[in-house]
């Protein structure tokens, strides 16, 4: 058979052959086409394709030379509809997600206090890196979890040398957002391939500067010694932190919720009265009356002073101000007058906000895909993806850095703009390597929104909330240095395009990274934290290694096969279900389709087949094609017989 010459399309489709084997764990050494005659191989032409290369959004539509005036001005009033349309749709796109934090801060919010209550398990840097990702999945905003933080070390009950891993904990949470947005993508392979790319080289950054930088902090104490070098050499004074993008959103979302945040801050800081408070805000408006009065107490050392310290008889008096706190004006929310629990509000507008969010992410994507054709796409593509030319070339990045940090910073939120660009990259408007740097730039963008808002703390505790807003900056600046400057470091862009492949073939292996990475294992380190950290080091130790060294010999299986032995050349001698996610991927589609039998989704699964073993079956009636035999033709067979196989299975599950 390796003899056998073959034409090049012939060529060409013996590769999606071995592509399709590979898939489905098939180890056939066939060469040869699975076609049955030389006619099949010269009418179809396979192209070689690079599933990265940005597709080209053609405009079916008419010319704009050939429109009459009638035609160009209504053409003009249809863009314009769709651009405020367009806008309209991204205006409850970010309150969504504004929402959509509100809604896990009353689900979980007093949960993600008392986490952050419990300093004996905050003493470990890898528990504090772990409870930071959770708390900020909870609450589903980074901002209001480094808040928490700021406020425990600004009362003194948290260190600043143990906040620091929280904080890379927060960068890490709040990256799952347009994870999950990319999800919503999932109906289109390729789209979903570039995507899905797009958001986890978000993931992909934070979890390697967090590999890097977490022990290098715990050795060096690297972030706390130069952030407290530079708040000892500047005098840094209070000022307010300003509301950009709020003034708009806030009109719609604090007509639908309204939070109280003092209250995470009350239960964090140990305040018992606080976990008796509902997170929902009932007052906007209170006045506070302090006044100096005579009060009892239990005896002279009480007293606020000597000169203000009397005796009658059995009762000691002195002066205090006394504070009194007039509710003044109710909050005009819909949720004020609710007599409901904060978890049965918070499933609600849960529910409310996802459906939104995904309904106007469906209707941003086909907006524009309307309006990004022909021109337009050329024009923008050119503007986003082209570099400047040599010897300028590795500016372009940085520009994108700073547009990244500038967006982010007007919106006051990374999730918003990395969520917002998701899409983008998955149509193919923006390329990965576009979006790596923006996405960069959308870190540093938040970290100024924290540092501008710890200026606004009062002068006794704004040194430390200061700090802390440093070594987040400070932490992405580093990150930054690591993974970009040298193409050769864009580690993140490499592994995000090694895992969109993965999910464009098994798309079911988004939901299990998600649910692994964001989930399951930040709960198992979480839970061995807690039974201390011998078996912290006695269990994750070794599962470090052994994931070490699978990864090497990956590397030398990949480059340098020969020094391995024999046997590790490969991973054929373990199970195919131990290395190969084709044997996963059928038990995934028969419960699929034992879970939704009834559904259309499974009708539509089972036609699929039929349809594939209907074309498979026409090919093999036509004489005048059959010139002469195959060898491929027993390949061809194989495949033949998994796929009826599949049907029968589907077929079973409806009855």
């Amino acid at each position: 058979m390796d003899s056998l010459r073959l034409p090049q399309p012939m060529a060409a489709q013996n590769k999606c052959k071995e592509d399709h084997d590979e898939k489905h764990g098939n180890k056939s050494k066939v060469k040869a086409s699975p076609a049955h005659s030389t006619v099949a191989l010269i009418e179809e032409e396979p192209e070689d394709v690079d599933p990265w290369d940005l597709p080209e959004l053609k405009d079916i539509g008419v010319p704009w030379s050939a429109l009459d005036t009638k035609g160009k001005v209504l053409r003009v009033l249809v863009s314009v509809g769709k651009l405020v349309l367009l806008l309209g749709f991204l205006y409850m796109f970010i309150c969504s997600l504004d929402i959509l934090s509100s809604a896990f801060q009353l689900v979980g919010g007093k949960t993600a206090g008392d986490i952050f209550q419990d300093n004996s398990v905050l003493s470990n840097p890898l528990a504090g890196l772990v409870i930071g990702v959770l708390v900020t999945l909870l609450v589903q905003s980074s901002s209001t979890s480094s808040s928490i933080v700021v406020s425990m070390v600004s009362s003194g009950l948290l260190t600043v040398q143990l906040a620091v891993p929280i904080i890379m904990g927060t960068n890490i949470g709040t990256s799952v957002t347009n994870t999950l947005v990319a999800m919503t993508q999932a109906g289109d392979r390729s789209t979903f391939r570039r995507a899905f790319a797009g958001a986890t080289v978000h993931d992909f950054f934070n979890w390697l500067s967090v590999l890097v930088l977490l022990p290098l902090e715990v050795a060096t104490g690297y972030l706390y010694v130069v952030t407290k070098l530079i708040i000892d050499s500047f005098k840094i004074q209070s000022g307010e932190a300003p509301d950009l993008l709020n003034v708009i959103t806030d009109v719609l979302t604090e007509s639908i919720i309204q939070l109280d945040e003092s209250v995470l801050s009350g239960i964090a800081t140990g305040n018992s009265e606080a976990r008796n408070k509902s997170l929902i805000k009932k007052w906007c408006q209170t006045f506070t009356n302090t006044t100096l009065m005579n009060v009892t107490v239990p005896g002279p050392e009480n007293c606020t002073s000597p000169s203000l310290c009397w005796v009658d008889g059995n009762y000691t008096f002195t002066l205090k101000n006394v504070s009194e706190t007039f509710n003044v004006k109710k909050c005009k929310h819909l949720f004020v007058n609710v007599n409901l629990s904060d978890l049965f509000v918070g499933l609600i507008l849960l529910a409310l906000s996802l459906l939104v969010l995904c309904s106007c992410l469906v209707l941003i994507v086909k907006l524009l895909n309307s309006m990004l054709k022909g021109q337009v796409a050329a024009v923008i593509k050119k503007i986003l993806n082209t570099d400047f030319p040599f010897p300028f070339g590795w500016v372009t990045g940085y520009i994108a850095i700073i547009v990244g940090a500038g967006m982010t910073f007007i919106v006051q939120s990374s999730s918003v703009f990395t969520s917002a660009i998701t899409p983008l990259v998955g149509i193919g408007v923006i390329s990965i390597e576009r979006a790596y740097p923006l996405s960069l730039g959308s870190n540093i963008g938040t970290t100024t929104t924290a540092i501008l808002a710890a200026m606004a703390s009062p002068g006794d505790t704004l040194a430390n909330a200061l700090q802390i807003a440093l070594v987040h900056f400070l932490f992405n600046i580093s990150g930054i240095i690591l993974w970009y400057p040298i193409p050769f470091t864009r580690i993140p862009i490499r592994l995000a395009k090694g895992l969109g492949n993965i999910t464009a073939s098994y798309r079911w292996f988004a939901a299990v990274y998600i649910i692994c990475c964001f989930f399951l294992l930040p709960l198992f380190v979480f839970s061995l934290s807690l039974a201390g950290w011998q078996v912290l080091v006695g269990v994750g130790a070794p599962l470090v290694v052994i994931l070490i060294m699978i990864m090497v010999i990956n590397m030398l299986q990949k480059r340098k096969p020969e020094c391995l032995p024999r046997a590790l050349q490969s991973w054929d001698f373990l199970p195919l279900w131990a290395h190969s996610l084709a044997p996963w991927d059928k038990v995934v589609g028969v419960i699929t389709a034992k879970c939704c039998c009834c559904c259309k989704c499974c009708q539509v699964a089972a036609d699929d087949l039929e349809h594939r073993e209907q074309e498979t079956v026409e090919k093999d009636k036509k004489p005048h094609r059959e010139v002469y035999d195959n060898p491929a033709m027993s390949a061809e067979k194989e495949v033949e017989n998994e796929i009826k196989i599949e049907l029968k299975i589907l077929k079973m599950t409806h009855l």
